[in-house]
């Protein structure tokens, strides 16, 4: 979704169906203005939005998790709990954040949903008790702060309106941006994380992953997928490939696309090399191309006929 407005009473409504809680207040309607722009991912939206007006904003989501950065030259950003500072993001899962700037701000945020948020966080620690909560609101360091910026620089120059994304490279977007943020800020994840790991019966579960990755390696599936169909926590399957076959889940789903990429690109089916590379989960081309030189020591390309 992307447009411009003047019309506060259109705006408010578009942003209440991503943060239901928002409130615009103490608007100047003879300055206001509205460029708005969000992308779904997933059961996640990526929002970022220009508003100039002299604005009091509210937020106090519930059923949400908000990750939101404020950038204006004046803006306050502030909750019971604490002082927050504009150009800084900060999270909330409940607690009331309020915002104020006289001129106009860009604001960036992603909202997750909680609940498949929390079952994610579950899959990756193993541990069905993990309740998912923000600890804090601000990023652990001026580096995680940092760090999500260009996260966020690099969805939002990703999702280009109007241009669909293949399922498997959108899931792998959509964890990504839970994983960065719940590690850049203070959550119940990181608790969850300092907890022993699940250690038991690598060896079989290690072969019923690499199984699982060789027969779906084609669709959108992530090392969370891989872990529950070996019947392990991500934790878990992270332990046993790196005892059994010092590598990682990662690195053997990402071999596993190599070789299907390669089989396509030998089959000589009309595709073309970045259509091929799409197809196995490889977004970016010249990264694809590096990976496909380093495994085969030769550049992706189609036999000559």
């Amino acid at each position: 979704m992307q447009f411009t407005s003047r019309d506060v009473a259109q705006v408010e409504p578009t942003w209440k169906q991503f943060v239901p809680s928002a409130t615009l207040e103490d608007v100047d309607p003879h300055r206001f203005r509205f460029d708005w722009r969000s992308m779904e991912l997933g059961a996640t939206t990526v929002l970022r939005y220009d508003l100039a007006a002299q604005v009091h904003a509210r937020t106090q989501p519930d059923d949400q998790l908000l990750v939101c950065r404020v950038d204006a030259p004046d803006a306050q950003v502030w909750s019971h709990r604490q002082t927050l500072h504009g150009g800084v993001p900060w999270i909330t899962d409940g607690a009331q954040v309020d915002a104020t700037w006289e001129r106009g701000a860009r604001v960036r945020a992603i909202v997750f949903d909680r609940t498949h948020a929390e079952t994610a966080l579950r899959q990756v620690t193993g541990d069905d008790r993990v309740q998912l909560k923000a600890t804090g609101l601000s990023p652990h360091s001026p580096a995680d702060a940092e760090r999500w910026g260009s996260m966020f620089s690099y969805l939002d120059g990703t999702l280009v309106e109007g241009e669909a994304l293949d399922p498997l490279v959108m899931k792998e977007l959509e964890r990504h941006a839970l994983m960065l943020t719940m590690t850049s800020f203070s959550t119940t994840f990181s608790d969850a994380l300092r907890r022993p790991s699940q250690r038991s019966g690598a060896p079989a579960s290690v072969r019923r992953a690499l199984a699982y990755i060789d027969d779906n390696a084609h669709l959108p599936i992530t090392i969370d997928d891989v872990a529950a169909a070996a019947y392990m926590s991500t934790r878990g399957l992270q332990y046993a490939f790196r005892r059994a076959l010092d590598i990682t889940p990662t690195e053997a789903l990402r071999r596993a696309r190599l070789d299907g990429a390669h089989r396509d690109l030998l089959a000589r089916n009309g595709a073309s090399v970045a259509t091929i590379a799409r197809r196995w989960g490889f977004s970016n081309s010249s990264r694809f191309a590096a990976a496909y030189r380093e495994a085969y020591s030769m550049p992706p390309t189609l036999p000559r006929t």
